[in-house]
């Protein structure tokens, strides 16, 4: 007589699941289901003994057996050690840290990697302070810039000649106007190149616009994905903050440099992610929907010259390829050009009620702003022009409001641009 095989199934949870409960345990703190704020600097050591070992796993003098304790929280905090835990899961990545913004976390991440004398390849277009950052800051540390154009990365990269190559930074979806990158082809391009050069390059992809619950740069082959987590993971234009998921031994020199440069979220914010957290899908999922009634309604206006937004990328084109692969949603964001240039765009903006005339994205509220003028006004006028950042383009972020709410407010608005003073 045979035995029988049982094959036990094992149930994994889903991030969303996760965002309820990972990383904590109520009794630690009597009882209390959601963690409790630690608005303390520092933490006492049960022994001498205990405030040495801890310094020592902190500063990485030696191997951690167990869960390191507290010491200070500029290095660690219950915050920032839940949070970190939660935002890891989302990509299933190593490790996450958290920052004070989200150019915190790209300036950390660059200066824990790059040394004077090494190059960064980035695409373009790019978010203004990114921008920047790459071209006005580094040069003072000696790292020199190379952009590439988000629609051919990796024709661009192919023509890279810099031996001293040492990261390869994408934005993906391109902001403003949405370009989507191909994380994968990049990726594969950067093991020619580490093989070409000799020497180890670090793939970094900004994911705020679609991550993380629509796109996972880690599970595509970036080895640390970047936000900007005063976005859509904080989500409701309360606080400022940043976030790095990736590679835990990548991840490592990162820790390192933000516990010295003193760029980790402060508790409080970080309390207010883990709020955050808990509607992250929920949120990201709805106004997904209500930028595709948008959306829809813009396309059909006549006013409208183009429209950038990836639900709207031609079937069978290399950009609709791109999203289908590497993504599961279109995202809240959509760009437009109005006729009639700056004048018309900034009669637009003045006219609008329920949208918000303010820039960043992702929150609860619609928002609305002009690229050209405001959050990439700091990039050169030719690369504006070359990455479609016109006078007549507007941004558009889609909130929680009912989306025909937001039409009709577009709608007078783009009435009221028409009218002569």
């Amino acid at each position: 007589m045979t035995k029988k095989i049982v094959h036990k199934v094992v149930h994994k949870e889903s991030p969303e699941t996760h965002m309820m409960g990972l990383g904590y345990n109520p009794w630690w703190s009597e009882g209390a289901v959601k963690p409790p704020l630690f608005l303390t600097s520092t933490f006492m050591f049960k022994t001498a003994e205990d405030g040495e070992e801890f310094f020592a796993i902190a500063l990485g003098k030696k191997k951690a057996k167990k869960v390191p304790g507290l010491i200070y929280s500029r290095l660690n905090n219950p915050e920032l050690e839940i949070l970190e835990t939660r935002l890891a899961v989302w990509e299933e990545a190593g490790d996450a840290a958290v920052f004070a913004s989200g150019m915190a976390a790209i300036s950390t991440v660059v200066l824990a990697h790059c040394k004077p004398g090494d190059s960064i390849a980035y695409t373009i277009p790019i978010y203004g302070g990114t921008s920047h950052f790459f071209t006005e800051i580094l040069k003072e540390f000696g790292i020199r810039v190379i952009p590439i154009d988000a629609t051919a990365p990796v024709t661009a990269l192919r023509a890279v000649r810099d031996p001293k190559l040492k990261m390869i930074f994408v934005e993906t979806p391109s902001n403003p106007t949405l370009t989507m990158t191909d994380i994968e082809a990049v990726n594969k391009e950067r093991r020619a190149l580490e093989k070409k050069f000799k020497r180890n390059i670090v793939f970094c992809v900004d994911n705020t616009l679609l991550g993380p619950v629509f796109q996972k740069p880690v599970q595509l082959g970036a080895d640390l994905s970047i936000y900007s987590a005063t976005k859509f993971i904080g989500g409701h234009s309360d606080l400022i903050a940043g976030a790095v998921v990736g590679d835990k031994e990548l991840m490592a020199p990162v820790k390192g440099y933000r516990s010295f440069l003193g760029t980790m979220s402060a508790p409080f914010t970080s309390w207010l992610m883990l709020r955050s957290l808990e509607t992250l899908k929920v949120r990201m999922t709805t106004q997904a929907q209500n930028a595709a009634i948008v959306a829809a309604y813009l396309a059909k206006n006549k006013e409208i010259e183009k429209i950038y937004y990836p639900g709207f990328f031609a079937k069978g084109s290399e950009q609709a390829k791109i999203l289908q692969k590497q993504c599961t949603g279109d995202g809240s964001l959509i760009s437009f050009e109005v006729k009639g240039g700056k004048a018309r765009a900034f009669k637009l903006l003045n006219a609008v009620k329920l949208c918000r005339l303010a820039v960043s994205l992702g929150g609860t509220e619609t928002l609305i702003e002009h690229p050209k003028t405001m959050t990439h006004s700091e990039i050169e006028p030719e690369q504006q022009e070359h990455s479609g950042i016109t006078d007549g383009l507007i941004r558009l972020s889609v909130g929680l409001e009912d989306p025909q709410d937001v039409i009709a407010d577009l709608e007078r608005a783009i009435r009221a641009s028409t009218k002569k003073r």
